[in-house]
């Protein structure tokens, strides 16, 4: 149906946006104060004040001449895609340049601290973040069992042979041993089909990046545009004998695509077919920073067309107080799912505190953009059988809790639902990283700190078929991402979203887990690849040329949907038969999937009252190199007027609560809430509307129609919010921890003053 109370409500408040642009334009001292503080990262204005923090304490800070200065990304509304004037006036104020971006309309640079001010002034400039660290979900290092590979039984019973031929997928971690047996194709060949060391391109400017004056931008690009149209050779970067040297990555790729069949235990991924692209951007250590990830999504957005990489996995997170908004990870992660990439990441391993309490609201970045396929973690128990599989504790809980500071004073938070869903994460056997010669004195920084990891009973733990267990959403998220090759052999005409919209619908509630611990279940491959065989093979070609229309037919000729049923190891498995939409909604009937949903279309993102678009310009044409094949530039805007769900949908949001009933639903098991939805009762408290007509059939009640906390909710003894966020009143836990901001995705405030990007981008409630 049409969206038409969202956008009446948004033009009702463009006299509020454009007076607050005017206000922008010619602000008081305080307004002015007030709008550069909010885009300056919350970690990153203490810098800005008149007494800084000791340089020392993070690592993207450092004094220089008696004076401290920054690595930071600068994010810019501008329709220059060089940023010129703004890469202009870095320099001028004693900064360097090291990166202009891709992905994201931003740059990575140096800048002394009294820089920070004047550039957040500026009109083109949307947000100041530090170049944080980032690493991978650490594992949690459990002593291994004789456990066979958890995913095995994920494989599907009925697809032919479907084992992610032909796709490929880009794994950015710490390296992948290209030359283990569990990599290897059948020609005895590796299927790492390319490798780019951003750990030794970002050493390169280690010393030099500190350096005033200097902007790198044309170097770095150079020094990457070499193999810019090049596919199929292998161009290995790392200087060391050990291609993974920590070991995280190589375990990562086994468990989307390893082929493990060859010994027992059997370590078979979920795509044993798939090609893998090896982009290092985490070093010895399993540490990265922010700028190195953005240049390795760079590298796959520009490569995606040119080698069919569908898939990136990203089982890394950076600890983000950001909005999706505004986070430069978040923003890069979703460029690429624009681009038509199925991004994948890890949750995060923070789901209880080291006094054992269950902690919400700690995702990571860029588990937190409403556009990735977000990845918590389940214990499959040692065994096949599923009636056993239990969330872990460690996997980290929603909502997202990513927040930015409005100029009229007021915080937005996300506060989205996350994970999206969950997939085996526990003592999962795959690659142990080693040189080239497989002697045990050379395996991976990982298993030599911790040897216990590669005690696997029964490996023969002979050169190139080592083995070792890890458990982590970062061991989870992988397996998805094979489970997400699979389904584009199957079906290559699926697009970002409709990938994630059909594996949430097939996954499996597990019991007394709820939405915030599970999303909408267990990763079931058997029912996603049935579900996605149904479809059109040529849904993103027919977007693509515009003859896509909303409502348009899905199913394949003489194609119906298929029974809403798994038969997993002899036991029946029923599927959610739900999704999640605008961050805060829960869908489903079989609107979903017989017809066209404009939110299935990548460029456009749906997120509580925002609907962004992203628009790609491509490079000109190369000699071989088809139109619109690489992108040159992503550019993210407010959506014009236009159709989000078709009538036929059905909005569960009335299943899962009413204003009495607050945050409740979201605490409570998921299969309390697919079992009402069986029952039919969301049809009637969603006003009486049978069907479900979308934004139009709930009377414009849609913008409080989610998840709502109703005011004075407690929450039982043992739930606490992560990461100490600001105290706010009404919301109280146990132990004298009391919620921020309303907690479950209330929509306590409207944005009436608008969120101004300048240069004509205009988000607003």
């Amino acid at each position: 149906t049409r969206t038409r109370h969202l956008w009446n409500s948004w033009w009702a408040s463009f006299g509020l946006v454009l007076l607050a642009a005017l206000a922008w334009m010619l602000p008081g001292a305080g307004q002015a104060q007030a709008l550069v503080s909010s885009k300056l990262a919350k970690d990153l204005q203490p810098f800005a004040q008149a007494v800084t923090p000791d340089p020392q304490s993070v690592t993207w800070a450092k004094t220089l001449g008696g004076e401290p200065h920054v690595k930071v990304l600068i994010s810019a509304a501008s329709l220059d895609p060089a940023l010129t004037a703004l890469r202009q006036d870095i320099l001028a104020r004693g900064g360097s340049v090291h990166y202009n971006y891709l992905s994201v309309r931003a740059v990575a640079a140096m800048l002394p601290v009294s820089a920070l001010r004047p550039l957040a002034a500026r009109a083109d400039v949307l947000s100041i973040s530090p170049n944080r660290p980032t690493s991978r979900q650490s594992s949690v290092l459990q002593e291994a069992t004789g456990a066979t590979a958890l995913v095995a039984p994920l494989v599907a019973t009925g697809a032919g042979g479907l084992d992610g031929s032909g796709v490929g997928i880009a794994v950015l971690d710490s390296g992948i041993d290209w030359s283990h047996a569990s990599l290897m194709g059948p020609d005895g060949t590796s299927r790492v089909r390319a490798v780019v060391d951003f750990v030794e391109l970002g050493r390169s400017l280690a010393d030099s990046g500190w350096k005033k004056g200097m902007d790198y931008t044309p170097s770095t690009r150079a020094s990457l545009d070499g193999t810019k149209y090049k596919t199929g050779d292998i161009k290995y970067l790392p200087k060391s004998n050990l291609p993974d040297p920590y070991g995280h990555g190589s375990h990562v790729a086994s468990i989307a695509a390893g082929n493990g069949a060859y010994q027992l235990p059997d370590s078979s991924g979920l795509a044993t077919g798939a090609v893998l692209y090896d982009v290092r951007v985490l070093d010895e250590q399993g540490v990265g920073n922010l700028s190195d990830v953005l240049a390795g999504i760079d590298w796959v957005v520009q490569r995606a067309r040119l080698s069919n990489i569908r898939v990136m996995n990203l089982s890394l997170g950076a600890a983000s107080v950001e909005s999706y908004l505004t986070d430069p990870l978040a923003r890069a992660a979703r460029s690429a799912v624009a681009a038509g990439v199925v991004v994948v990441a890890a949750a995060g391993n923070a789901g209880k505190n080291a006094d054992g309490q269950t902690v919400y609201g700690a995702i990571t970045s860029p588990g937190h953009d409403p556009s990735v396929i977000t990845v918590g973690a389940a214990n499959m128990m040692g065994t096949a059988e599923r009636a056993d599989d239990v969330v872990t504790t460690f996997s980290s809980r929603g909502p997202t809790r990513g927040s930015f500071l409005l100029p009229s004073g007021q915080r937005w938070t996300d506060n989205l639902i996350k994970p999206d869903l969950v997939a085996p994460g526990n003592r999962l056997i795959g690659v142990l990283s080693s040189d080239r010669d497989g002697h045990r004195r050379s395996w991976n920084q990982l298993v030599t700190s911790h040897p216990e990891l590669a005690d696997v009973p029964g490996a023969a733990q002979a050169p190139k078929q080592t083995l070792m267990s890890l458990s982590g959403t970062s061991v989870a998220a992988p397996a998805v991402s094979g489970a997400v090759a699979v389904l584009l052999q199957a079906n290559p005409g699926l697009t970002p979203p409709l990938v994630k919209a059909i594996l949430q619908y097939t996954a499996q509630p597990l019991p007394d887990a709820s939405v915030l611990a599970q999303g909408t279940g267990l990763l079931n491959l058997e029912g996603a690849v049935r579900l996605a065989q149904a479809l059109r093979t040529d849904i993103g070609t027919a977007l693509d040329t515009g003859a896509l229309a909303a409502g348009s037919n899905l199913l394949a000729k003489g194609r119906r949907l298929p029974q809403p049923v798994s038969v997993l190891n002899g036991v029946s498995v029923p599927w959610s038969r739900m999704i999640f939409a605008g961050g805060t909604h829960l869908l489903s009937g079989d609107a979903l999937f017989t017809r066209f949903q404009p939110l299935y279309d990548p460029k456009l993102v749906w997120a509580r009252n925002l609907v962004t678009r992203s628009d790609i310009t491509y490079q000109s044409p190369a000699k071989g190199v088809p139109a619109k094949t690489v992108p040159a530039a992503i550019v993210e805007r407010t959506a014009p007027l236009q159709w989000l769900l078709t009538p036929g949908v059905r909005w569960l949001d009335g299943v899962a609560m009413d204003r009495r009933r607050g945050a409740h639903a979201l605490m409570a098991p998921l299969a309390t809430l697919v079992s009402r939805a069986d029952g039919g009762a969301g049809l009637k408290l969603i006003n009486g509307v049978v069907g479900g007509d979308g934004l139009l059939g709930i009377e414009g009640r849609w913008l409080s129609s989610g998840f709502i906390l109703s005011e004075g909710f407690i929450l039982s003894e043992g739930f606490i919010l992560s990461e100490g966020f600001i105290l706010s009143e009404g919301f109280i836990l146990s132990e004298g921890f009391i919620l921020s901001e309303g907690f479950i995705l209330s929509e306590g405030f409207i944005l009436s003053e608008g969120f101004i990007l300048s240069e004509g981008f205009i988000l607003s409630e």
